[in-house]
């Protein structure tokens, strides 16, 4: 009792006036308000959810990095031995948990996804099994234009919590994987709003009868949602009699575009010179893409029409042709996109358009290159499509796999018989030689959509925003 009445009195000399007071059957500590760390941090916390709660996200993020700037390591780690400590700790440690989710969730709603992913896979890496943190993780991906590296979060999580726990995610995680597949507008950042105010860049479609706007659009939209673009609807007819109808249809697509949150602007007009006019609309500066539907027989025998080669030669930005009518994509909603490879100048922009649909849609991306002939002392392909693999995922961060199979058109159309779209390069010759047999067999064969891509002089699509003051952007300078 005498050490006890020492140390009291060493702690009176020490604390305020009135702090120690006798109170049977011993003593108690008087603590003023906030003086405790605990209970500072938890009026901290409470005030930043109330902040979260009424839609002050900057004043939430402040509050709860407060809170959070208290912590100096495990609760209770000097005593954590005794069984009541233990208990204690782990609630102090949820709460801690707790309070670093809502912070993200205030970042996420300022728009700080780009700085959070990296903190987020290593709280996910240790706390493999809370969901909030998974959909999080997910969020910020997807608003890094990183969607299927999203989704892997999604499977990991699924597989982890299944062979873990023996159960499939709970509505969170479903939820926002839905909602990424379904590129659910509510899940864009603040600063990716929709409306013209917000669009640097544009993407323009162009189709020659009503009937070609559905799968233009179709091709169109996912690409014009990431990265955000907006997407111009033209349909050139060629007398007054077809306008009415033109006009009608491309304000139905503008207005179904609009009620899904997309920005779209809709033409329709006479040409009796749609070369001049298709290329009237691409040096727009603000174009990155020229998507357009080529009517029936435009290439037979690999022969392009004069109106065609004009826009190949003088539009400025890249031009993708939707090449075969009766293509039809793939249901499967894995389905890869496919592109053809063997180095030539257009096949790099192939590319990148094939990793921009990939992207957008949330695909992997197989690269198709020739395999070795038997007797042959020449390399495969595989060398070629690796490096190629590498630039892709540098701008676009999806999965990428190799195929090769032996030359020749039916070969090759054997190998994209079920892939969403095949993206194939024109030849470096094309305005001498047109598009050759080989390409122009695999357009007949081809099941999929064939899109046949020329590489423009601007930046493409996928060009991160510091490359589009450029005259030139390929994947092959980024890798560079």
């Amino acid at each position: 009792m005498n050490v006890i009445q020492t140390y009291l009195s060493h702690l009176r000399k020490l604390l305020p006036e009135d702090r120690i007071l006798s109170r049977p059957p011993g003593y108690a500590l008087r603590i003023e308000p906030d003086e405790l760390d605990l209970h500072r941090f938890e009026r901290l916390v409470q005030e930043g959810r109330r902040a979260l709660a009424e839609g002050d996200s900057e004043g939430a993020s402040l509050t709860l990095r407060e809170a959070l700037a208290l912590w100096r390591g495990p609760a209770l780690a000097d005593v954590v031995q005794a069984e009541l400590a233990r208990v204690e700790a782990a609630r102090l440690e949820e709460l801690r948990l707790g309070a670093l989710e809502e912070r993200i969730e205030a970042d996420l709603a300022l728009g700080r996804h780009g700085e959070l992913v990296s903190d987020l896979e290593a709280l996910v890496a240790e706390h493999p099994l809370r969901e909030r943190l998974r959909a999080q993780l997910m969020l910020a991906l997807y608003r890094s234009s990183r969607q299927s590296e999203a989704l892997a979060v999604y499977r990991d999580a699924r597989s982890t919590l299944v062979d873990e726990l023996g159960i499939e995610p709970g509505s969170t995680l479903r939820e926002m994987e839905a909602a990424i597949l379904r590129h659910d507008p509510s899940l864009d950042a603040p600063g990716m709003v929709s409306g013209a105010a917000a669009q640097s860049r544009s993407l323009v479609v162009v189709a020659f009868a009503a009937d070609q706007l559905g799968a233009l659009v179709e091709l169109a939209e996912p690409l014009a949602r990431r990265p955000r673009h907006e997407l111009v609807v033209v349909c050139l007819v060629d007398d007054a009699a077809s306008l009415p109808h033109a006009a009608q249809s491309a304000n139905e697509r503008r207005a179904a575009l609009a009620d899904r949150e997309l920005a779209a602007r809709a033409v329709a007009f006479t040409s009796k010179d749609p070369a001049e006019d298709v290329i009237r609309l691409a040096r727009s500066p603000d174009v990155s893409l020229l998507l357009l539907y080529v009517p029936d027989g435009l290439l037979d025998d690999g022969t392009l029409r004069l109106w065609l080669s004009r826009v190949l030669t003088d539009a400025p930005c890249d031009v993708a042709v939707l090449a075969n009518e009766n293509g039809a994509p793939a249901l499967d909603p894995g389905a890869p996109v496919a592109v053809p490879f063997g180095g030539a100048e257009h096949e790099w922009a192939a590319a990148e358009v094939g990793a921009w649909i990939a992207a957008a849609e949330g695909r992997p991306l197989e690269l198709i290159g020739a395999a070795a002939d038997a007797g042959d002392e020449r390399r495969d392909a595989s060398r070629l499509l690796a490096s190629v693999a590498l630039l892709v995922q540098q701008v676009a961060a999806i999965e990428t796999t190799p195929s090769l199979v032996a030359t020749g058109p039916s070969a090759v159309a054997d190998a994209v018989e079920g892939c969403r779209a095949v993206v194939l390069g024109l030849p470096d010759d094309w305005a001498t030689r047109g598009l050759g047999a080989t390409r122009s067999d695999l357009v007949r064969r081809a099941k999929p959509p064939v899109l046949l891509v020329r590489g423009g002089l601007r930046p493409g699509g996928l060009a991160p925003a510091e490359t589009l003051t450029r005259y030139t952007w390929t994947l092959t300078h980024h890798g560079a």
